[in-house]
């Protein structure tokens, strides 16, 4: 039978973990919602995107979080993080710390798509310095970058605007340089040239005070 509720796209993935996984119970729940001419795209950001019938919406989600599954909306929001391929176990490398700020931040709406990267070390693996905000434990502290543009002619590695951070500092810093685009950036202006426009001075000096 067909229905006749619109479609509509979600982003889905495996949760915040050791680098972007899927085990064969959430590939089954997935393909349910799958027609046999129907594909699934993955994404940059380490998502799938899922076409789903709107009236369905809260059923399917919830059925997808029974098993371990995260979701997200599409558009112009804060992606979930980006991460690399944890090696060390999950303490070491600041897992806890990588959760609580996608929970802190993910899908919150943006002028435009936001990436935010995550990695356990110095090396860099989750690739922070091509995300507009990125992330980067070091020893027990962590490291802030912002306006990383990883396509184009102008492409160009972030800069460091915070070092030296607590888990407590950083999420204060991150969900700051969020509410700030949020509140200062034209509509679909990319972050890249939103900290070009107003400066990183400024955007440092408004977390310094806020």
């Amino acid at each position: 039978m067909e229905r006749n509720s619109q479609k509509i796209k979600i982003a889905v993935n495996g949760g915040i973990g050791f680098g972007a996984k899927l085990n064969s119970k959430q590939l089954v729940t997935i393909s349910k919602y799958l027609g046999e001419d129907e594909e699934l795209e993955l994404t940059t950001f380490q998502q799938l995107y899922l076409e789903i019938h709107e009236d369905q919406k809260e059923e399917i989600i919830e059925e997808f979080h029974t098993v371990g599954l995260a979701c997200y909306p599409v558009g112009n929001f804060v992606k979930s993080l980006r991460t690399c391929n944890f090696c060390k176990g999950e303490e070491e490398e600041g897992m806890p710390v990588a959760k609580e700020l996608n929970r802190r931040v993910a899908g919150k709406p943006v002028p435009f798509t936001l990436k935010v990267a995550y990695t356990g070390c110095p090396v860099g693996c989750g690739e922070p310095l091509l995300s507009d905000i990125g992330i980067m434990k070091n020893r027990e502290r962590y490291d802030l970058y912002v306006g990383g543009k990883a396509k184009g002619k102008d492409a160009e590695a972030g800069s460091l605007l915070k070092e030296n951070l607590t888990p407590e500092e950083l999420y204060h810093a991150v969900e700051t340089v969020i509410e700030v685009y949020s509140r200062m950036g034209k509509k679909r202006e990319t972050f890249h040239k939103f900290l070009k426009r107003i400066g990183k001075d400024n955007m440092n000096f408004t977390i310094l005070f806020s």
